[in-house]
């Protein structure tokens, strides 16, 4: 693995899923790979979990760390080619990765969605940049289209707790009083595609994800349809993509409560995090038994950890 900048970029999904599973059993296993190498993590957006279980999960495999906040901390980048700096911005792409390439054997990055502009967000301008110009591998901790490291998490998560070989997964939208990016969502419908899942989306009418990712996936306008004898529901807003990053409603009715979840085959509640309670999902859910929301976030840490493995096996001995 060069990069991780989507689920794309998993050769084979079963095999590092059961190579993830088995890391946590012995975390610090390959504790001696990453020593004298230094894991960069720039921010230009806040973070909890991402940023706290990436750097564990550096930290289990000898690494050092270092961390930067973009929105605070440094300079304001330009990511133009031929630009002419009079401007906000005080220091240009190329000579930014450059030279962070020559601090850091990987860079990790967060750059959110501006939910205005979908041809800029759909470039991942800030991304790709740093791919273009930096010498050493990118990692994507969430990007304005993608969060590969969420959607590895999830995989794990359902991998773990299944109770058939083939389960039944829902991704349903909910309200939210703010545009979210789709950068979970896609990654999750990418993911479930490479896995042996019967994978459904709900969402109102007018929330369609992107076609070129949704693909053949089954769109289903009933929320309650879509919930019968489901396995896993994965709950999750995001803006309109058609209309883009426009909230088109925000219809109550399609939070998750206790009884949705019983249409459920004793289906499991899960969610990414941060989650508004009593907005996306009642107290009721979150706080039962269904509920696999810390699972989840303790996974973070062997998802991060297991493709900081593979990208750190095929660097160059020191």
């Amino acid at each position: 693995m060069k990069h991780y900048l989507t689920t794309d970029d998993i050769e084979s999904v079963p095999k590092i899923i059961a190579e993830a599973i088995e890391l946590k059993k012995e975390p610090y296993r390959f504790e001696q790979l990453g020593k004298h190498r230094t894991l960069g993590m720039l921010f230009f957006n806040s973070s909890l979990r991402t940023r706290l279980s990436t750097q564990k999960a550096a930290m289990q495999l000898g690494m050092q760390v270092m961390v930067m906040n973009f929105s605070g901390e440094a300079w304001s980048l330009e990511f133009e080619d031929g630009s002419v700096m009079n401007g906000s911005t005080s220091e240009h792409i190329k000579e930014a990765a450059a030279v962070v390439s020559q601090y850091c054997d990987i860079i990790a990055i967060r750059a959110f969605a501006t939910l205005t502009d979908k041809e800029k967000d759909e470039a991942e301008y800030v991304l790709k940049s740093f791919q273009k110009y930096a010498s050493v591998p990118i990692v994507n901790m969430e990007s304005a289209t993608a969060h590969p490291l969420q959607a590895l998490t999830d995989a794990i998560t359902i991998t773990e707790l299944k109770t058939k070989e083939r389960p039944k997964v829902v991704l349903s939208w909910a309200p939210h009083p703010k545009a979210l990016p789709q950068a979970v969502a896609n990654s999750f419908t990418s993911m479930m595609q490479k896995m042996d899942v019967d994978f459904v989306i709900t969402h109102p009418e007018g929330y369609e994800l992107n076609p070129e990712i949704t693909k053949d996936v089954p769109i289903v306008y009933d929320q309650n349809e879509a919930l019968k004898d489901a396995d896993f529901v994965y709950v999750k807003n995001w803006s309109s993509y058609n209309d883009y990053g426009k909230i088109l409603q925000s219809d109550p009715s399609w939070k998750i409560t206790a009884e949705k979840m019983a249409l459920t085959n004793n289906g499991k509640f899960m969610h990414c995090l941060p989650v508004r309670r009593n907005v996306i999902v009642d107290d009721a859910v979150i706080d039962s038994l269904q509920s696999t929301v810390i699972q989840q976030a303790n996974n973070r840490t062997f998802a991060a950890q297991i493709v900081l493995k593979h990208i750190l096996e095929q660097l160059p001995k020191l």
